[in-house]
């Protein structure tokens, strides 16, 4: 019997997906489209609800639940970061309403992909064998080819599509081709039995070379070093409320698809995956900081510290390489919970860039001196995201940074240790670039030749409430992180790890 409960998240922005389809095509003002798209986003999260209280709500026995033969499954980790993508959708949906008013663009077309990536992330929150897992994460992807070229007279655009398919296209090339040889080793797909093979078996070198072609295949996606060359370019040329959906969504996807492998397909293989996961931390701390620093674009600034938090996320990963299974869940944690965080703080960054290229009209960081003098909200807001990308209390990123050392050191093996030396010091360079736009905001001189907008996506209703739910989210998970902790380890009830 299929459990209709446990789907109708899925169901619910399925059907969304169609109606913003069906809407397009009867109104004129496609800004209805956007309407719908919201609306279905709010829908898809009650039942997200329902199943998370399940037991206290409506008597269940417990709110994990197994479909179509275990290859797809809700429990905490699926509700917790299916609610990600949904509010990343949201809030993506808001930035990008007067964003798409402004020009020529296709608007119908665009909340139509923008609602199926957030399906293919929601999806892959519950995937729990290969097949689904790479299918959501295509549906993920597919779309953001397509936005990223969304402006269509833009050569910058067409690029940042380009290398975005191309990178993509190879990303799922290798992922596939490493599966098919675990696949052919094993005979199985299913995490579960994945992580129950036979240790003769995961002990061949080809086992390994197909674990090593899947992490390559994630490297692509959550944009790490060396498979981050694509990021800059791309974040840069596209238009910039698809870049937030990019830096956040489609990264959280990656980073989904990533802990699921690692942490239910291969426990057992962190010898293996450890030490390759340390070296692309430590590249992507290094090479995101330290190039980031000489970065005069905001949305180039941004994509670069996305490298760099990239490793910051991959961190406890890494630290697991010579640590014993009763470490697994701490650093399971810390990622989860450095993924909630950085999803709300990067959203608002973001944001902030979409309303001041609005309203200085570039994204040049000369353009941004003096921004307090004359839109002193909108400087407040990008202190507050800067400083809590940078991991200042009181605001969220300094608990996404304890979470993360605590799980590196707290693995007490020289993997652990050494990697978060690396991130200690990545993040006393990190300050530095988040300090430098905002110094330029407060205390400099605004060009005389500035023309500023009076109106538009700076200071539109769908812009203020984006960027206040940013906000409030920093605030409030930074002066009360036992929300993130919370969710962090209702997450971790998935782990059935072995030795």
């Amino acid at each position: 019997m299929i459990d209709y409960h446990a789907l109708a998240p899925a169901a619910v922005l399925g059907l969304t997906v169609v109606a913003a389809l069906v809407v397009d095509l009867v109104v004129r003002r496609k800004v209805w489209v956007a309407v719908v798209s919201l609306v279905g986003l709010f829908g898809a999260f009650v039942p997200l609800l329902t199943l998370a209280f399940c037991e206290p709500l409506l008597g269940c026995a417990s709110t994990t639940r197994e479909l179509f033969g275990g290859s797809y499954v809700v429990d905490g980790y699926a509700l917790v970061l299916g609610a990600v993508f949904l509010a990343t959708a949201f809030v993506a949906v808001l930035l990008s309403v007067d964003y798409i008013e402004s020009d020529r663009y296709y608007e119908g077309e665009y909340f139509f992909l923008l609602l199926a990536a957030a399906l293919g992330g929601v999806v892959m929150a519950s995937a729990r064998d290969f097949v689904t897992l790479i299918v959501a994460l295509e549906l993920v992807s597919g779309p953001g080819f397509l936005l990223a070229g969304w402006r269509k007279a833009d050569e910058r655009s067409n690029e940042a599509a380009l290398k975005f398919f191309i990178s993509g296209v190879l990303a799922l090339a290798l992922l596939v081709f490493g599966v098919s040889l675990v696949y052919g080793l094993t005979g199985t797909q299913l995490f579960a039995e994945l992580a129950a093979v036979d240790p003769d078996v995961a002990e061949l070198p080809l086992f390994s070379l197909g674990l090593l072609f899947v992490l390559v295949g994630f490297g692509f996606k959550v944009s790490a070093v060396p498979f981050h060359f694509w990021t800059p370019d791309t974040y840069q040329g596209a238009p910039t409320p698809v870049t937030a959906w990019l830096a956040v969504g489609s990264k959280t996807a990656g980073f989904v698809g990533l802990l699921s492998v690692v942490f239910l397909a291969f426990p057992q293989l962190r010898h293996v995956w450890g030490p390759m996961v340390w070296v692309v931390a430590a590249a992507s701390m290094i090479v995101g900081n330290v190039v980031a620093i000489k970065q005069d674009h905001i949305v180039r600034l941004l994509g670069y510290s996305s490298i760099a938090h990239a490793g910051f996320i991959l961190a406890p990963i890494a630290a697991m390489a010579g640590a014993p299974a009763e470490a697994l869940p701490l650093a399971f944690y810390a990622a989860v919970a450095y993924l909630l965080v950085y999803a709300v703080m990067n959203l608002g960054a973001f944001g902030v860039a979409v309303a001041g290229i609005a309203k200085v009209g570039s994204g040049k960081l000369s353009s941004w001196r003096g921004l307090f003098r004359h839109s002193p909200s909108l400087a407040v807001m990008m202190a507050i995201f800067f400083f809590s990308l940078a991991g200042i209390p009181p605001l969220a990123g300094w608990f996404a940074k304890l979470a993360m050392f605590q799980a590196a050191v707290g693995a007490d093996n020289p993997w652990g240790l050494s990697i978060a030396v690396v991130a200690v010091l990545n993040s006393v360079v990190a300050i530095y670039y988040y300090a430098k736009p905002v110094v330029a905001a407060f205390f400099e001189e605004a060009p005389a030749e500035l023309q500023l907008a009076e109106a538009g996506a700076a200071s539109s209703p769908a812009m203020r409430l984006a960027l206040g739910l940013a906000v409030v989210g920093v605030l409030v998970l930074g002066v009360v992180p036992g929300v993130v902790a919370v969710l962090g380890r209702y997450t971790t009830s998935l782990l059935t790890l072995g030795g």
